[in-house]
């Protein structure tokens, strides 16, 4: 599977954490640092893409987890 540099870094981000729920401000500070931040539709655009390539069923995510009101996760748990 082919990954952009920045999809690499927000999925290797996320798994290095895995388990931890990181606000899109750290996710930002963390992976595009402040001078690069995308807005908010860049990220949600970013996870959705990501999304498409890693997870077997993106509608319904194993692996990159929304926590709604917060931010996102990397939950490596297999949904039955």
């Amino acid at each position: 599977m082919y990954l952009t540099s920045k999809q690499f870094d927000l999925l290797f981000f996320l798994y290095r954490h895995k388990g931890q729920v990181f606000t899109k401000e750290q996710i930002y500070e963390n992976v595009w640092g402040y001078d690069n931040a995308p807005d908010a539709s860049n990220l949600s655009s970013f996870i959705r893409k990501l999304r498409l390539k890693i997870e077997p069923h993106p509608d319904n995510p194993q692996y990159i987890i929304t926590v709604w009101g917060v931010g996102y996760k990397f939950s490596g748990e297999e949904k039955p």
